[in-house]
Formats: C-alpha cells, sequence, structure tokens
C-alpha cells in the first residue's frame, strides 16, 4: 500500500491525518537565534503568542534532507513505497530536501517526491486524492498522473489584513512597491503556477473577502469544486468567506483549516482565504 508523506507548510484539516493516513514532516521556525521545531516545541497558539511578545521577525525553514532521513526510518518500514507531496518549490526547498533524501534513501525505501506548486489545504486535497486512489488499487504512476492534472485546477486565493508581514518576509511579487506605499488597504493574493502575486487590493475587509470569492468564480466558473476557507488565527473571517464562496462557485464540499506558520509568518495574522479544489 502507498503510503502518504507531506510537510508542515501544507494545512492538513483536522483528523485527516488519521483517516487519510497522511504524515506531516515539521518545517522549522527560528525567533532570533532560537529555533522550534514546529507541533514538536511549538503549535499555533504558541506560536502566536510569540510574536506578541518577541520583537524577533520570525523566520521559517525547510526540513533538512537530513531531517527527512531520519522522519521517514522513525515513521515508516523499510521497502515502503512513500508518495511526498509538497508545498511549490518557487516558495520552499522542502521538495529539494525530499528529492536529496530520496536519493540518500534508495535500496531502503522507495520516496516519490511530488511538487504541489501549491500550499495550504491544497496539497492536503491532493493527499487525500491520492489516499482514495491507493485505497482503490491505483499505482503510485497513475496516482503521480492524475495529481500533475489536477495541481493546475488548484486555486489559492488570499487576501491579507495588513501589509507588514508581508513587506517585511519578502516572498510576494507583482504590486509589491505598490501596495507598500497605500495605507490601510486589504491586498489580494493569487499563488499562479507556485509563485505568490499580489493581484488586487479592496478598501475593506468585506470588500476584500467578497472580491476574493468572485476571484473563484472567475477562474473556474460553474464547476464542481471543493474549497477550503483557510485563515491565518480569524476563524470568523473564515466563516464569512466560506458564506461568500457559497454564494458564488459551485461547492460541492467545504472545510476550515488555519493556515500554517510559515504562510502566517509571510502574510500575516488576520489573511484569509479560499483554496479551490476539483470536486471528485
Amino acid at each position: 500500500m502507498l503510503r502518504l508523506l507531506t510537510d508542515g507548510a501544507i494545512d492538513v484539516p483536522d483528523g485527516w491525518d488519521q483517516e487519510y493516513g497522511i504524515q506531516v514532516i515539521p518545517i522549522n521556525i527560528h525567533f532570533g537565534e532560537k529555533t522550534y521545531i514546529q507541533n514538536v516545541d511549538m503549535n499555533l497558539d504558541s506560536f502566536y503568542k510569540e510574536i506578541g511578545v518577541n520583537k524577533n521577525h520570525p523566520k521559517t525553514s525547510q526540513p533538512s534532507p537530513h531531517q527527512f532521513v531520519e522522519y521517514i526510518r522513525a515513521n515508516f518500514q523499510k521497502g515502503e513505497s512513500i508518495l511526498s507531496i509538497h508545498v511549490t518549490s518557487k516558495l520552499s526547498g522542502t521538495y529539494a530536501s525530499c528529492v536529496a533524501a530520496a536519493e540518500e534513501l534508495k535500496g531502503e525505501y522507495n520516496l516519490i517526491p511530488f511538487d504541489s506548486l501549491s500550499g495550504s489545504v491544497g496539497g492536503a486535497f491532493m493527499c487525500r486524492t491520492a489516499a482514495r486512489m491507493a485505497k482503490a488499487g491505483k499505482g503510485a504512476d497513475e496516482i503521480v498522473k492524475k495529481l500533475e492534472s489536477l495541481r493546475a485546477q488548484t486555486q489559492v486565493i488570499l487576501t491579507l489584513d495588513s501589509l507588514e508581514f508581508a513587506k517585511r518576509s519578502g516572498r510576494v511579487g507583482t504590486l509589491k512597491a505598490a501596495l507598500a506605499s497605500v495605507l490601510n488597504v486589504k491586498p489580494i493574493a493569487v499563488l499562479k503556477e507556485g509563485v505568490l502575486e499580489m493581484v488586487e487590493r479592496a478598501r475593506t475587509r468585506k470588500a476584500a473577502i467578497a472580491r476574493t470569492a468572485e476571484m473563484g468564480r472567475e477562474l473556474v466558473g460553474d464547476a464542481p469544486v471543493v474549497i477550503g476557507a483557510v485563515h491565518a488565527h480569524d476563524l470568523e473571517s473564515a466563516k464569512l468567506m466560506l458564506e461568500e464562496a457559497k454564494k458564488t462557485l459551485n461547492v460541492k464540499e467545504s472545510v476550515f483549516a488555519e493556515l500554517s506558520v510559515s504562510l502566517a509568518i509571510n502574510l500575516g495574522p488576520g489573511t484569509v482565504g479560499l483554496v479551490i479544489y476539483p470536486a471528485e
């Protein structure tokens, strides 16, 4: 049976790790000289507490190839095939670490790295598709081919509550300079071909949430979709986002998920958005 692995920049909804057998390798979180391991010695609650009192802007780093090797040896049986689905390689080195680990583990494990070119719940939806296909008896090659087609159809649209974290992180592309010069706007960012670009702005939170849902409609039309309403420490805004999405999209299923530390660091608390994925 094909096993599944993803990383801590992918937002796995509650319970999916058990239901679909998804293992999650943690990322590293840095505050100044101090390093924490995600969900080992720093969870989301402690992260938000820390950013409230720590003057150092936090950073994250991908699991190293060595961390991959150690994690796999601790959590999988020798000889197993593992499909490892990771956050876009254009924003993180996690996929590259996995590729290096796969080479080191040759003959011990069949580790298959996959670049989601996505993030957040987009990667989790891909993990679920892979789990369902594996359960139906499909092989790794067929599953990877299916995921390659689905990643081009996976949309991630986010609206930020503040520009502060985005300006510090340097991880955003188009319109960064223009947006940085405008106060009290709510930027809207889209993950395009694995790169996060700020593409529009709205004057109010309410308008930004409505526009995010409209942009989803422009991208997928009437196609049946499953959606993730995602947020950085702001569940109430995620609920409003879901309400707007259901008005404009052909939603067959929806989930909530809190954005991982890596996205929260780059976009800031209060970020909220939609991950749109083809319905199976």
